[in-house]
């Protein structure tokens, strides 16, 4: 049965780090200090098996008033498939910090499926968001 947690002292950060900046897409190569500040300035949820440690991980980067940006979700490879996942997004989002916000945002490549059960859906105007990216910054910063 996994317990999720939402105190920042029950995250571990190694890791958080270690699956963020080797294994994932979208934080490759991201520094430990700069993991670190993100999320004590987030709200996160891990997940974790007795036993065995934590096995996932979401957070929210938000104002814990109006907006949230879902991030960061992922559950280790060898524990794939048993709604853990789904676990801490659910756990998550029903933070009491989280809750009355006008809008809730994230972007993922290929959960789309995972993320409509929550409510999500494709923007309706896309047309209207901006992004400013810099998908090297972290590779950057490793050099120095």
């Amino acid at each position: 049965m996994l317990r999720t947690s939402a105190d920042f002292d029950d995250i571990d950060l190694a890791l958080v780090h270690g699956f963020l900046s080797g294994e994932s897409y979208w934080a490759a190569d991201i520094p430990l200090e700069t993991l670190e500040r993100a999320l004590r300035h987030s709200v996160c949820c891990s997940g974790h098996l007795d036993g065995i440690g934590q096995v996932a991980f979401a957070r929210a980067v938000t104002d814990q008033a109006t907006f949230a940006y879902l991030a960061d979700v992922f559950v280790l490879p060898q524990h794939r498939g048993k709604g853990f996942g789904r676990a801490v997004v659910e756990a998550l989002m029903a933070d009491p910090r989280l809750q009355g916000l006008r809008r809730w945002h994230l972007v993922t490549r290929d959960m789309q499926r995972l993320y409509a059960g929550f409510g999500f859906e494709p923007l309706t105007q896309p047309e209207r968001h901006m992004q400013k990216h810099d998908p090297d910054v972290y590779r950057q910063k490793a050099r120095g």
